[in-house]
Parts: C-alpha cells; sequence; structure tokens
C-alpha cells in the first residue's frame, strides 16, 4: 500500500514522501493515527497544492515584514520619561512602552514580546533597540529617550 506522510513519522519518512508500507500498518496506524493519507492521484495533488498556497503565504509574508523593517528603521521615535534629580530615569524604558508609543506615534503594531531592550535604559539619550519580526527579519530601531 502507497501512502502520503502528512506528519514526519520516525523510522518511516518526513512529510511530504510517499512510502510503501504494509496493508495493516498504513491502514490501521498511519492512516488512523492521521500521519498519512492513502496516497492517490488526488490526494497528492491536493498535498502539493496545499504545499504551493503555503509557500507564497509565507512568501507574501516575508515580503511585508521585510517592508516593515525598512519603515521601523526610517523611524526616530521619542519617548518623554520622567527623570530625577541626578539625570536618571523613574523606572526604566519597557519593551511595552516602546511597542505602544510605535502603535499611537506611527501606527505600527509590533508585539512587546518582539522588542528587545538589552541592557535596560536608565538614562536619557539616544539608544539602538531590536525588533524581532519573524522568519529571521531584525529591524534595529532609533529610540531617543528625554526628559520630562
Amino acid at each position: 500500500m502507497k501512502v502520503l506522510l502528512i506528519k514526519d513519522v520516525k523510522g518511516l519518512g518526513k512529510a511530504g514522501e510517499i512510502k510503501e508500507v504494509k496493508d495493516g500498518y498504513g491502514r490501521n496506524f498511519l492512516i488512523a493515527k492521521g500521519f498519512a493519507k492513502l496516497a492517490t492521484n488526488d490526494v497528492i495533488r491536493e498535498y502539493q497544492a496545499e504545499q504551493k498556497r503555503k509557500e507564497k503565504q509565507k512568501e507574501d509574508e516575508i515580503k511585508r515584514l521585510k517592508e516593515l523593517k525598512k519603515k521601523i528603521e526610517n523611524i526616530k521615535l521619542t519617548i518623554k520619561h520622567k527623570v530625577g534629580a541626578n539625570g536618571a530615569l523613574f523606572g526604566a524604558i519597557t519593551n511595552k512602552e516602546i511597542s505602544e508609543h510605535l502603535k499611537k506615534d506611527f501606527e505600527i503594531e509590533v508585539d512587546k514580546k518582539h522588542i528587545e531592550v538589552h541592557p535596560p535604559i536608565k538614562q536619557t539619550g539616544e539608544f539602538e533597540v531590536e525588533v524581532k519580526l519573524g522568519h529571521g527579519i531584525d529591524a534595529k530601531l532609533d529610540l531617543i529617550v528625554e526628559g520630562e
């Protein structure tokens, strides 16, 4: 019996491969557990079309993220924060605060988990913050911290 693997199966093969297996193993384990489908022409054609659709969707996502990267790298984000007598900030600039200012000032929505602030910003001045957009695309955001 020929089956099309939908998921990786240890000792048998990776997703997308067509394998020849014994009838009982194919029907009772692989197909029953959702690891494979019977390899008919329709199933193979449908699987290939689904893979092409996913690849196109991934390419569109990468293109969108590259445009967002250009947009972010052209921004100089200014955040005003309360300053103490010695010039140090009360608290620190957080990734949540940066995310909110990006959304409010530039209408760019970036999840706070994707913004890395290392080391913590506790002084006024200019800083570079890394924004991880996904698919290996990272942007550098110029951040200016001013005292109030």
